[in-house]
């Protein structure tokens, strides 16, 4: 049963972290290039008004807010799916490779198949991410597996980092030949920049969250068995392999539909799930909700921050995440 007490907490931190979600979706309303007081945002969300706070708010910022919220939160997930079913504290999907995978299909994709209906280009992003990463996974996957020990842990991480250089090598190679406005945006993609900031952006992505955010809560006895040992799974009557495989594929869809929209962002989905585990527990009905709120804050926060620091253009989010998360990364890894 679930313990009471924790259960309580749970509700405490998810009612916090809405409130800082809020906040921070208040301030990013207000501050930016052209500002826009606080005391119009009320009229202006209720289209009263000008046309200027009116496309400032609705056609700038609320787009981008949106999805880079729903983009830590797709992060935050697949970090967590991906440490509990490889019971590795150091798994996310931008240290491991996945979002290398994804990048170099879109990087493909977007250098030279022809768009002939760009209505349609929004929404095959995160298709084209999930086939690269998906494809990067399995071959990370095989790997890192062994038929005597099963996945090691460690092994799956250095597997990992190995294929996400070797994928950003071959990235440079492809785009060393490409056109110089497409190479200016796939640099940007990989430094992490919120580009998808668009309101069809928002529904390419809610789908993919819609869907596999109640599907991982329905796994979630499968997830928690997996988390402690493959012998404690096994002899809990759960098919290690299918439903390892289901996660995974499941977290890959997660990070490929996050990075399709807003670049080759690491480290959320790795700390996100460490904040929600010491602040509720391991088990993942609790710390799963908490952490997918974490990783929407920490990406709305990080992009809220970089974009007002430093001129029109800003810092990358990416880059705000990675100035917190690498020394994260770091002492994890002394750590254990």
């Amino acid at each position: 049963m679930m313990d009471a007490a924790l259960a309580r907490k749970q509700r405490v931190v998810v009612a916090a972290l809405l409130l800082l979600i809020l906040a921070t979706v208040v301030i990013g309303m207000n501050l930016g290039y052209a500002s826009l007081s606080f005391s119009r945002l009320l009229p202006t969300l209720f289209g009263h008004g000008t046309f200027k706070e009116h496309f400032v708010l609705f056609d700038i910022r609320l787009p981008r807010i949106i999805v880079t919220l729903l983009s830590g939160m797709a992060l935050a997930l697949s970090g967590a799916i991906l440490q509990g079913i490889t019971r590795n504290d150091l798994a996310d999907p931008g240290v491991i490779g996945i979002n290398s995978g994804a990048g170099f299909a879109i990087a493909v994709f977007f250098l030279y198949v022809p768009i002939e209906d760009p209505g349609s280009f929004v929404y095959l992003l995160p298709l084209v991410g999930f086939a690269g990463a998906l494809l990067t996974t399995l071959l990370i996957y095989l790997f890192a597996y062994s038929r005597n020990e099963g996945l090691h842990p460690v092994k799956l991480v250095l597997v990992g980092v190995g294929f996400a250089m070797a994928l950003s090598g071959a990235m440079i190679v492809v785009i060393s030949s490409a056109d110089r406005m497409k190479v200016d945006f796939i640099a940007k993609w990989l430094a992490g920049n919120i580009w998808g900031t668009d309101w069809p952006f928002i529904w390419a992505l809610l789908p993919w969250l819609a869907v596999l955010i109640p599907f991982t809560l329905l796994k979630a006895n499968a997830l928690n068995l997996l988390s402690l040992s493959e012998a404690s799974a096994i002899g809990s009557g759960v098919a290690v392999n299918r439903e390892r495989m289901v996660l995974l594929i499941a977290s890959v869809a997660m990070a490929a539909a996050a990075v399709s929209v807003t670049g080759g962002i690491a480290f959320v989905g790795l700390m996100a799930p460490h904040i929600a585990r010491a602040l509720v527990g391991t088990r993942v009905q609790l710390f799963v909700p908490v952490s997918i709120l974490m990783g929407g804050w920490l990406l709305l926060l990080a992009d809220t921050i970089g974009r007002n620091i430093a001129g029109p253009e800003g810092i990358p989010a990416g880059i705000m995440i990675a100035l917190i998360g690498g020394p994260y990364f770091v002492y994890l890894l002394l750590k254990k």
